[in-house]
């Protein structure tokens, strides 16, 4: 089983409105039997999102406010991948400092995946940190708006799971990697996981 990457023609596009990190397009695209159709999409720079798991099987996680949503969610360290052509590791392990104030000896990825592909570019790879230590706060790195407002709390993978399952949790970066990190526990165990800088071939084919 395999995603295939395809790319059909793009007649036009439009830009209907810009943002500070993101833009909303239309393109009118031509089908393979030649049919037009216009498609509406918000232009994402992709993201990258922490399941970092502590000694005693617990996972470190903040509380954030998602004005869109209108809820406080619970969500795993994350962050957009908006540093021109930064590594996606580099860009994990600083949200990791930033958010929760950790760094971590052993990483792996859990799961890549488009979170929301008919409407959105956005692509997300979720890592696995283990081996947590304490770290200090970028340099320069001042938490603002929602970040400023979030606490750091730590729950167990098993309990996580069944808070997904019941409908409790919504976050997609927390449900994909809290469900992908314990099928890989019950599975072959976290060292058969892919490597930290294992290459992202989707995201490569879907950023035009």
């Amino acid at each position: 089983m395999l995603d295939d990457p395809q790319a059909w023609s793009v007649e036009a596009t439009d830009e209907l409105a810009a943002g500070r990190k993101t833009s909303y397009r239309s393109d009118r695209v031509r089908t393979p039997d030649g049919e037009l159709i216009n498609r509406e999409y918000l232009k994402h720079p992709g993201a990258v999102g922490v399941i970092a798991l502590d000694d005693h099987d617990r996972v470190v996680l903040v509380r954030q406010y998602r004005h869109p949503v209108r809820h406080r969610l619970v969500e795993p360290p994350a962050g957009l991948l908006d540093n021109g052509d930064e590594d996606y590791l580099i860009g994990a392990q600083r949200e990791l400092a930033e958010e929760v104030g950790l760094a971590a000896r052993d990483w792996r990825v859990l799961v890549d995946l488009f979170t929301s592909p008919g409407i959105s570019s956005e692509s997300l790879r979720v890592y696995l940190a283990r081996g947590l230590t304490a770290a200090p706060l970028p340099d320069g790195f001042v938490p603002h708006a929602e970040e400023a407002h979030m606490d750091v709390v730590r729950a167990g993978l098993d309990d996580l799971v069944q808070a997904v399952l019941e409908g409790r949790l919504h976050n997609p970066t927390l449900v994909a990697g809290i469900l992908a990190a314990w099928a890989a526990r019950t599975r072959d165990g976290f060292d058969a996981l892919r490597p930290a800088d294992a290459p992202w071939p989707a995201r490569e084919a879907s950023r035009h």
